[in-house]
């Protein structure tokens, strides 16, 4: 597939970035819905379905993430070396085949089977292609356009999850499975025909929308994955992820069993709005405001939060003060997803940024892993959720502590610009 060609619905001679992050937007709406917040629906399914326990529920989720972190890195190469519409396609064409494959699921190991192929589909279809599209596309405004895209991430949790739920809820899994196939399909390939373009200058474009003058030759901003794995940056900020995405991914997969426990089903299905709509609002609102902060001090700040919000949650039982703590989980869950994308190019530049980014990623999925299994070991040992709550709460302190120690991502003999050249 040739990566040049107009970006479909944006008109000629005007600036198509923002079309393309609007692409992004959607297939991480579709890809997070059906992913990332779908995976606390199926747990809670199977669990209501099949009486399985919730600590081999949460196996199989941390399976699920553990698959997709390391096929990350697989993502990673294939992009640098194909158009990314290529991965992003296969991922949506192998997506729907597991989430098919997902209501047919009747034994435990045909779980794991189903979410290690839907892994796959999901990491070809996810945060690492979004991103590394948008940070080709933009410099200058990175941190506003890559807040725009990831957004998509939490309004699929607010707009399609719930709806992915109730359609569960009134056909069981096995009705609802080739809806689910076929929205996840179409809402990849869709956006990704129409507008997603891997970078601007096969366009005639320069990142941030200055036109790309005759004979210029570009050397992408940054360094080389191997000089990246050689700072203390790179090491601080991946361990920092392990903790902070570890106690964040483990919260959010049981929250809506946790809320129905101590409320109802209608209230669970809410809850997920309600935590991805505060990461919506202020994702947006940290687009706007990361740039006037060092963005290791603001990452600080939000792994803080996060860790405080967590705690308060496993303690609360009634309705308003659960989901306003949930609120306040949120608010921080779309900013932490989007400060690691911003840390890693705002230090490291954009030549490898897919490769170092997914290294990252890999290390950090350590965290992401293990988070699912021990709430859910906890839990079932503890019969209620206030001590693994307060437990992953901790954690997340404990990651905002490291940051405080990475240095800050503006310096940088590691990212020297890039220098642009006319051929004379």
């Amino acid at each position: 597939m040739e990566p040049s060609g107009r970006v479909h619905l944006a008109k000629s001679g005007t600036f198509p970035g923002w079309w393309v992050v609007g692409g992004c937007f959607m297939v991480l709406f579709v890809s997070s819905a059906l992913g990332f917040y779908g995976m606390s629906v199926y747990l809670n399914a199977f669990s209501k379905q099949f009486g399985w326990e919730i600590s081999s529920l949460s196996i199989a989720t941390t399976f699920f993430f553990l698959v997709g972190g390391l096929f990350n890195v697989v993502v990673a190469r294939l992009i640098d070396r194909h158009d990314v519409r290529i991965v992003m396609y296969g991922g949506a064409a192998l997506g729907a085949l597991s989430l098919w494959w997902l209501g047919r699921v009747t034994e435990r190991w045909q779980l794991f089977a189903v979410y290690g192929v839907f892994a796959i589909a999901w990491s070809a279809s996810s945060l690492t292609g979004a991103t590394t599209v948008v940070t080709r596309w933009f410099h200058a405004k990175r941190s506003m356009a890559i807040a725009a895209a990831s957004s998509g991430l939490s309004v699929g949790g607010i707009i399609l999850t719930p709806i992915i739920k109730s359609l569960i809820d009134a056909r069981q899994l096995s009705g609802a499975s080739h809806w689910m196939a076929l929205i996840w399909f179409v809402g990849i390939c869709v956006p990704t025909f129409l507008v997603i373009r891997p970078d601007p200058h096969s366009l005639g474009w320069m990142p941030d929308g200055e036109p790309r003058p005759d004979n210029h030759v570009v050397d992408l901003p940054g360094v080389s994955l191997a000089d990246a794995l050689r700072t203390r940056f790179f090491w601080i900020v991946t361990l920092g992820y392990v903790l902070v995405m570890g106690a964040q991914v483990g919260a959010i997969q049981q929250i809506v069993k946790l809320v129905e426990e101590r409320t109802t089903p209608g209230t669970a299905a809410l809850a997920t709005s309600v935590l991805s709509g505060a990461s919506v609002v202020f994702r947006l609102m940290g687009g706007r405001i990361i740039p006037k902060f060092p963005l290791a001090k603001f990452m600080v700040f939000v792994a803080t939060v996060q860790g405080s919000a967590i705690v308060i949650i496993g303690q609360m039982d009634s309705t308003l003060p659960l989901m306003l703590s949930i609120g306040l989980f949120g608010a921080m869950v779309g900013n932490v997803l989007m400060m690691q994308s911003l840390l890693i190019a705002q230090r490291f530049g954009v030549r490898d940024y897919a490769k170092i980014s997914s290294r990252s990623g890999l290390i950090s999925l350590t965290g992401t892993a293990i988070g699912p299994i021990l709430i859910g070991t906890i839990r079932d040992a503890s019969g209620n959720y206030a001590v693994p709550y307060l437990i992953a709460g901790l954690v997340s302190l404990v990651g905002a502590g490291l940051f405080a120690f990475s240095g800050p991502a503006e310096v940088g003999d590691e990212a020297r610009p890039a220098r642009s050249r006319t051929r004379l």
